[in-house]
Order: C-alpha cells, then structure tokens, then sequence
C-alpha cells in the first residue's frame, strides 16, 4: 500500500510483496500448478521503474530450458496493440486518416465492404468473419493476405458496420495491409523500425526472424548451458519458448504467429514492459487525441457504450485497461493502471494456452499498489472486474448458461428487494444454477455439501462504480467437506471461471 516517504511525501507502493498474506511467488506458483503451466515470465512495471522481472518453470519443457528475464514468447492478442500504434503512427503523419474508408487505400475489396473505415476496423466493429476460422486456412502455411480474403469475401456481414462488435483477425490483415501500401514497407519492417528498433527492444521479433535468437539444447549437455563458456554473444541469451502440442510434437513458430497484425509479435515479458512504457507516454503516439481513439471506449449508435478497442478492455477501475488472450500453445497477458496514484502494468506470458491471467494479474498488481486491491477476500472468492453494467453482466450470464444448456434455477435482484422494504442498496444481483447429475455425485459423497449447492455467480456494483462477478473458490470448498480428490469439483471451478468471463468481457 500507500506509505509515507521521507519530508511527508508519498511514494507508490511497497517493500512488502504481497497480497493478503500471500506473496508473489508463492502466487504465481501456485496459480502454475493449478493450471498445468510449463513455464511463465512475470514483468512488473511501477513507473518508470520495472522493479521485477521473473521466470518461473521451464520456457521448454523437453529442453529442460529455464523461463528467464530473456525468454521470447508469443504475444498474441498483444500483437493487435501493435498493429494500432503503426496505425496511427501514420495518421498522425497525415499518411492516412483512420476515419476514411479502407476501400480508399484498398479499391479491390469486395464490394459489400466498401462503406467499412480504418477506425471500425481496429474497433473490430465492421462485421467481417474471421478468416482463420474458416475450413481452409492452414496456419502452418504461414499468412497469405489473398487468401484470407479470398476465405470470407462472399461471408454476409454479420452486423452493419459500426452498429456491433466481433473479434476477427481479418479487421486487422486489412488495417496491416492499408500499413504497407501507406508506408511503403513490409507491415513487419514498419513496425521494427518505428517501434521496436525505435524503443531499443533487443528481445521483441516476428516469426521470421526468430533464427536471429540461437538457444542450446541444454537436455544435450546434462541440463546445463556449456556454451556461454566458450562464447561470450551467450551471456545472458534471448532464447524462444516452445510448447507441445498434445502428440508431443513442438508448436511451430509459424503455427503461433501465422495471423499478421493480429498474433504475429515475439516479444519477452520485460520489453513488453518496456514497449508499454513508451505508449503510455507520447513516444509512440504523440497527441493525447489519437490515444483516445484507440484507448478508450466508444459508443454504437444506440448510445450502448463498448469497453474495447484493438483488443484492449476498459473496466470502471480508474485508468485500468488490459489486453490478454492465447495462441496455440500459449497465453499471453498485459494490464495497466494508469491513474497518476498507481502507475502499475502487469506483464504475464505462459507456454500453456487459454489461461485468463486477470484474476492472478489483478493480486499480483495489488502487492505492489494498495490502492490497487479488490477489497474483497481474494482468498476465498474468484473475482473478476466486469466491463458491463451487473443488469447487462447477469443477462450476459444468463445467455451464457442457455447456450451451454445449464439450468437456471433462480435470479435474486437483491437491490429491488432492499427498495421493497424501503432501504437502499447498489445494483447486487445472483444466479442460482448447475447440474443436478454432478451436484447429486457430490452429495452422494457427503449430503451437507448441499449447504453450498446449487452453484452461484454474484454480481455487483461497489461504492466506486466497478462491476464485480465472484464465486466461492471451488478448490476451498471442496476442502472443507474432504472432497480435495473429486476431479469433478476442479471442471466446476473451471467451468465456473468460464461462465464468468464470458458475462463480464466483451471478447
């Protein structure tokens, strides 16, 4: 928390590393275990400082390589914050403008695109499918612009454009496209010149350059590094991560990073620290006019308000935005607090992919910003920020429950009941639910679980506006009824995990 410095002046945040009770190590390890993860980086920036960077388990696991300070991993979703840098890099260059239409700078897309701009396509508002989800693209094959089009181009539109939102990686093989013709370089060789060369990032690459990056097989020399002895270019190396697939066999780089603009960025967890510094000033993007557009949420026509932009969510927490998601093989995440009081970015990479790191992300960053914390039992309960209001969280969830055909067996509006007995109490909603085949195992093995069943999300409001969804952490109450070794109660967790983020994240 907060503390006192020398004269009366504040300093941000604490020697003391941890989070109620519980340090960061013991955190993440913890979280890696729970999860099956190989390895992990951790990179905490406390501007302008980044006071840790840590590797945790193994980068490659049949390598028996360490995760370190220096290991590359795939940045997924972060890629798209990329891409949206380059391209208002150039609109503040006058090169192009984002509010024009891309069939501008791009006369042969399909006809039934022409009236979608650049803006609504970083927005992923334009309502083209997505082309790497259609039978026929072949990530190993690498990315071939044509053919992605090519894939969707007869696709109806699934919305008009700007009137919703749906993740495609298409809005952004376009957006880098319009970057090429604009700029006159390869989208790649944009980005390392006015990005990461620019910023000095020496462990930030694409796919293509990986081999720039050469790494020992240690499980060769008895799981120990030999060469740095004999060559001093390998003190202190970058090296790659790698993930298995589930026949044993590497995840190509190709494979993971095949979607141009959209998860084609390598990068180590401390230059993304360090990548993210530079935006969060005006060394990337330098008017404060052009960062609202891509770093704050926007309205559809309706008045709904969307709290996403390129990949980046907003949440009601004072400056708090993130960016997070997975590749095969590997999940990525990257938030930042950036009230003036705070300051806070959390950098987590992982060779495990659909891990959701916000939870974890958000303890992390509370032992090192008081300010920061949830102010809730993060011990007990699984909390996670909603970008949605707890009237439109609940509908969310309910939508969610319908398509996975779990039952719902009761809605409390526990605000309308206050009011029905003349008292005041903010937005506070509950849904009751679950399966009566996997609750009956559990009570069959010791009926007073019944107390806690059937399953329940909550949903509400705190004093500060933030929207919150939580549930009694599943591996806690198994504990307390001896039920530690049901493998049932973990897939509840999950599944609980699952049902909530769908509720509260826009994608």
């Amino acid at each position: 928390m907060n503390t006192e410095g020398r004269k009366g002046l504040k300093t941000r945040g604490s020697a003391d590393i941890s989070y109620l009770g519980r340090y960061v190590d013991e955190m993440i390890w913890e979280f890696m275990e729970k999860r099956d993860i190989p390895g992990l980086t951790l990179a905490i920036v406390q501007a302008p400082y980044i006071p840790r960077v840590a590797g945790y388990g193994f980068s490659s696991a049949k390598e028996r390589r360490l995760a370190s300070v220096n290991t590359m991993w795939p940045a997924g979703p972060i890629s798209q914050a990329f891409a949206a840098v380059a391209l208002m890099q150039l609109h503040e260059r006058g090169a192009l403008n984002v509010e024009e239409r891309a069939a501008k700078y791009m006369p042969e897309l399909p006809a039934a695109w022409n009236g979608i701009t650049l803006l609504e396509l970083l927005r992923h508002a334009s309502g083209i499918a997505d082309y790497h989800k259609r039978q026929g693209w072949n990530a190993a094959e690498g990315f071939d612009f044509t053919k992605a089009v090519t894939l969707v181009k007869d696709i109806p539109l699934a919305f008009a454009p700007g009137s919703g939102v749906e993740l495609s990686a298409t809005n952004f093989a376009i957006l880098t496209e319009v970057i090429e013709r604009v700029s006159g370089m390869g989208y790649h060789a944009f980005v390392k010149k006015n990005q990461i060369d620019f910023l000095g990032l020496r462990r930030t690459a694409f796919a293509e350059e990986l081999d720039k990056f050469p790494q020992e097989d240690v499980s060769l020399t008895g799981n120990v590094h030999e060469r740095f002895k004999k060559d001093p270019l390998r003190i202190d190396p970058a090296e790659t991560a790698a993930s298995y697939g589930a026949d044993g066999e590497k995840i190509a780089p190709e494979v993971v990073s095949s979607l141009r603009g959209f998860s084609d960025v390598w990068a180590s967890a401390q230059d993304i620290s360090f990548w993210d510094i530079g935006l969060a000033g005006t060394a990337l993007i330098g008017r404060a006019e052009n960062k609202a557009l891509v770093y704050s949420p926007w309205k559809l026509p309706g008045g709904e308000i969307v709290p996403a932009v390129a990949g980046w969510h907003f949440y009601g927490h004072r400056g708090l935005m993130d960016i997070k998601g997975s590749v095969p093989g590997y999940s990525s995440f990257l938030s930042r607090f950036t009230d003036a009081s705070e300051l806070v970015c959390v950098t987590l990479m992982a060779n495990r992919e659909g891990v959701d790191f916000t939870n974890l992300g958000r303890r992390i960053a509370a032992a090192f910003g008081g300010t920061i914390a949830t102010n809730y039992d993060d011990g007990r309960l699984f909390l996670y920020e909603g970008q949605f209001s707890v009237e439109e969280s609940a509908a969310r969830l309910e939508r969610e429950l319908k398509k996975r055909g779990i039952p719902l067996f009761a809605k409390f509006d526990h605000r309308k009941n206050a009011e029905e007995v003349g008292m005041e109490l903010r937005p506070t909603t509950v849904l009751v639910f679950g399966s009566p085949k996997v609750g009956t195992n559990l009570m069959l093995a010791d009926q007073s679980i019944s107390l806690d069943l059937p399953l329940r999300i909550s949903i509400w409001e705190d004093e500060k506006g933030c929207i919150w969804l939580a549930f009694p952490r599943m591996e806690l109450l198994a504990s307390a009824y001896g039920l530690e070794d049901y493998p049932v109660t973990g897939r509840i967790e999950a599944l609980l995990e699952e049902l909530t983020v769908a509720a509260g994240s826009v994608y």
